[in-house]
């Protein structure tokens, strides 16, 4: 029999700056009015929208051509671009940009795929179902992240609640 009264099973954390998580997104039109918002880290209200703006306008700025993988003071800022819209995401330094950026797309193709006109060139109408439908575009988010971390990529599992949730509101 052995004593493991003096061992210690915990699994040490790393700090919470080296680890790798998303600390938002960001959904903003040309304009630069935020039509979606999701913080996975605290930051104060006022703070919000201070950093919103300097980062919507840093993405706004630059030109198709370049780079869609920024560093914005303390974290990396990785958008995408579909015709009105933007979709923003900041992360840690230790995130890999270009699984956030074929995240994005998979946000979006989640969008379509929901909506049925939301298309990989977003217009004014697949805007307006953002806006008028916000608490579904939240609940698809939740589905693909939760506390900052990529949990569920499979657009059938994500829509899963949202097809429940239609189908006990139709009955």
């Amino acid at each position: 029999m052995v004593c493991t009264d003096n061992i210690d099973f915990t699994i040490p954390l790393q700090p919470a700056a080296d680890r790798r998580m998303i600390k938002f997104v960001l959904m903003v039109n040309r304009q630069g009015q935020t039509r979606l918002s999701r913080y996975y880290h605290s930051v104060e209200l006022s703070r919000r929208a201070a950093l919103e703006a300097d980062v919507v306008r840093y993405c706004l700025s630059r030109k198709k051509d370049q780079c869609s993988f920024v560093e914005y003071k303390d974290f990396k800022v990785v958008y995408r671009q579909y015709a009105a819209l933007y979709i923003v995401v900041g992360i840690t330094d230790s995130e890999n940009e270009l699984s956030i950026y074929e995240l994005v797309h998979n946000f979006v193709e989640v969008l379509d795929k929901y909506f049925s006109r939301v298309s990989v060139y977003f217009s004014l109408q697949s805007e307006l179902d953002i806006m008028f439908n916000l608490d579904r575009v939240h609940i698809i988010l939740d589905e693909m992240i939760q506390n900052g971390h990529i949990v569920e990529t499979n657009k059938s599992r994500i829509l899963a609640p949202l097809t429940a949730i239609d189908k006990m509101v139709e009955s």
